[in-house]
């Protein structure tokens, strides 16, 4: 009998349960839009009741996370063909499978979270060879020292950064274009009405609380490019682009109305 392990999270840190559920309800499909194994093993083996899920999340927000999980993934096989032993650094990583689809043998990975979460991670994902986990806080710069990175080094954050305040978020990326030239950010974030969509939508919906909300929106890419001047926009789109194929009417419909509002959208940025 396989042993489960409760979950005893902060109310932030719990939602990384609803990408990982998302992703292994998509992979179980006959036709699924990503595949990911490793998702469903940890399923598996966490004592939660995710039938609360499942009730409230429509399958429209379910394929937002599988979307950028979509994203994400493309945009980082594209910078390890032309960087095979590039450093990926993975911020605010939850229960993230990205390496088990993307890696190619070579790179260098780090995956960051705060204490808890990274406890967590490693009852289910082991940390060997070329990854790397790091105990600490996002905002905490100290961790920039545990990163030996090649001379190629993409972030990437997956449902993170709208837990930040603006300023916040302002203040690391100022730091990480001092600190990491020429490395690379991918990210999904979303407008402040989206802010506030997402947050009536799935996050109380599903019981979870005022600490659990999205607090950081961004209206376009090249907000985030006034900040700092060294900062330049290499990608900007909606993150139901290329997604719809399938989808009934009203689901093709509310895409259609997310990706013209500018709800949710994917960024890739360079220092």
């Amino acid at each position: 009998m396989s042993v489960k392990y409760a979950i005893e999270l902060g109310s932030v840190q719990i939602t990384l349960l609803l990408p990982l559920w998302g992703r292994t309800c998509e992979t179980l499909k006959k036709h699924p839009r990503i595949v990911d194994r490793k998702a469903c093993e940890i399923i598996t083996k966490i004592d939660y009741d995710f039938s609360k899920i499942a009730a409230k999340i429509k399958y429209i927000s379910q394929l937002e996370w599988i979307a950028r999980s979509i994203h994400i993934d493309r945009t980082i096989k594209e910078y390890l063909s032309r960087y095979p032993n590039a450093t990926i650094v993975n911020v605010g990583c939850g229960l993230d499978t990205t390496f088990d689809r993307v890696d190619n043998g070579q790179l260098v990975w780090y995956d960051l979270d705060l204490p808890d979460v990274i406890d967590l991670r490693r009852k289910f994902i082991p940390e060997i060879g070329r990854r790397t986990f790091i105990s600490a806080s996002f905002l905490d710069k100290s961790w920039f020292r545990r990163i030996h990175p090649s001379e190629h080094v993409l972030f990437m954050a997956a449902g993170v950064l709208y837990y930040f305040e603006e300023n916040e978020v302002r203040e690391i990326f100022n730091n990480l274009s001092a600190s990491f030239p020429e490395s690379e950010f991918v990210f999904d974030a979303a407008s402040p009405f989206g802010v506030k969509l997402a947050n009536r939508k799935i996050i109380r919906s599903i019981g979870l609380g005022e600490q659990s909300c999205l607090k950081w929106g961004l209206e376009r890419a090249s907000d985030i490019v006034r900040w700092n001047g060294s900062i330049e926009v290499v990608g900007e789109y909606p993150v139901y682009r290329g997604m719809t194929k399938g989808l009934n009417l009203k689901d093709r419909y509310l895409a259609f109305i997310a990706d013209r509002h500018r709800l949710m959208f994917m960024v890739h940025l360079k220092m």
